[in-house]
């Protein structure tokens, strides 16, 4: 068979590259991100095998009026993009009902089960170990009645593989040296982790695809019905998967399937990493819903569910939180700043979009990660490289099959 082509150059699209072509495909992979922009180069950079429970939930829509950004909380709905927070949000409260919500839970336990599996096996493939750390992550509070609820809420909470425990006094020291506010509480994780530099990450993966044989074409891609097939206009291949993370919706609308996403924008800064320890593992600080993550070369702040457009104007009142948020703590982090803004790929059940066309013979896909991209990325390269070469999966993809939306 001729060459596949993956539309979309981010960790899943990479991933999926990679394990295609350790299976013995040709592959091209076009995409526009040359300067390393997308989502998947900005995010907290958190293996988050713990977040079984999909964000489409009850719980979730009850607790809307506190987390909203106007009361101080991570969650804005800006009213230039009504248009399209509305739709997905109804769609959302259909996808929260508790049957939907069960099925959706039990849909990601499977994939996080493997998720870690999978990322080990690939930076060995890659050649880079040291690019993951497993010593899983702190979540504390600043508050006694929030660190009782927060930390109960936790226990109670499906976390697949996860573990989770008090933080031990020599914790709670080291946390505590980190702020100038008391911590008045704080759990630590076991069986979580961390890409410890994701500039590095995005290069190793580039570097194994095209060592394989992989080739990367740096230009916006289309894709267009030929009949019964998909053409990317201008590559030559008779396969084509889209990855292309939020743009993946109109691509797939344009080829007649439901695809109801919404970037659900989120912000962070970054200043130098010279004063935070560098073996500590991500910090989230809940009641201010916001995680710390120590890389390679700086720290980052990283918080915010903005849902709206992809190409809306970022609002600097984020990052101006996320500063003040550092400074209020008395964290160890000095600027300058450098700010980021950046799209999460959602659909209102908050499970991705992973599978083979029924409305063209030759089109795959694999989008709509949301939080998780990052997290799953290696898991979902396994399960595309089984369906694009007609063997069979490791788990069941019927849960993600875009039809869901038809």
């Amino acid at each position: 068979m001729g060459r596949i082509a993956i539309i979309g150059g981010g960790v899943v699209g990479l991933s999926t590259g990679i394990a295609l072509l350790d299976a013995g495909q040709a592959v091209v992979l076009v995409d526009d991100d040359d300067a390393g922009h997308a989502a998947s180069w900005g995010n907290a950079g958190h293996i988050a095998v713990e977040q079984v429970a999909p964000l489409a939930s009850l719980s979730l829509l009850r607790s809307v009026p506190r987390r909203l950004f106007v009361r101080g909380g991570a969650l804005d709905f800006p009213l230039s993009a009504i248009g399209a927070w509305l739709p997905f949000g109804l769609r959302l409260m259909a996808a929260a009902r508790p049957a939907r919500f069960r099925q959706g839970s039990d849909a990601l336990r499977g994939l996080l089960a493997q998720a870690m599996p999978a990322w080990e096996a690939l930076v060995d493939r890659i050649g880079a170990p040291d690019l993951l750390r497993q010593d899983g992550h702190y979540v504390q509070w600043g508050n006694a009645d929030a660190a009782a609820g927060g930390r109960a809420a936790w226990e109670a909470a499906d976390i697949g593989t996860a573990q989770v425990e008090s933080a031990s006094a020599a914790d709670l020291s080291r946390l505590s040296g980190l702020t100038s506010e008391p911590v008045a509480g704080a759990i630590r994780f076991a069986g979580s982790g961390q890409i410890t530099d994701l500039g590095a990450l995005r290069h190793a993966l580039r570097a194994a695809f095209v060592a394989r044989g992989g080739e990367i074409v740096a230009r916006r891609a289309t894709a267009i019905r030929d009949g019964a097939r998909v053409a990317v206009p201008g590559i030559d291949a008779d396969r084509v998967i889209i990855c292309a993370g939020v743009r993946s919706g109109p691509l797939m609308e344009g080829l007649g399937h439901k695809a109801p996403m919404i970037a659900e924008r989120g912000y962070h800064v970054r200043a130098s990493a010279a004063d935070w320890p560098a073996d500590l593992p991500p910090v989230v600080y809940e009641d201010r819903s916001m995680i710390v993550t120590r890389y390679a070369d700086c720290v980052q702040a990283a918080s915010f569910v903005e849902l709206g457009r992809v190409d809306a104007p970022a609002d600097p009142r984020k990052w101006e939180r996320l500063e003040r948020h550092v400074a209020e703590l008395g964290l160890p982090v000095r600027g300058p700043f450098t700010r980021w803004m950046g799209c999460r790929p959602t659909l209102p059940d908050y499970l991705p979009a992973i599978g083979r066309s029924d409305k063209a013979d030759n089109l795959f896909y694999a989008f709509g990660h949301q939080h998780l991209g990052l997290t799953l990325a290696p898991i979902t390269a396994r399960l595309m490289a089984a369906i694009v070469t007609g063997t069979e999966p490791a788990l069941s993809v019927a849960p993600f099959d875009i039809g869901r939306f038809a």
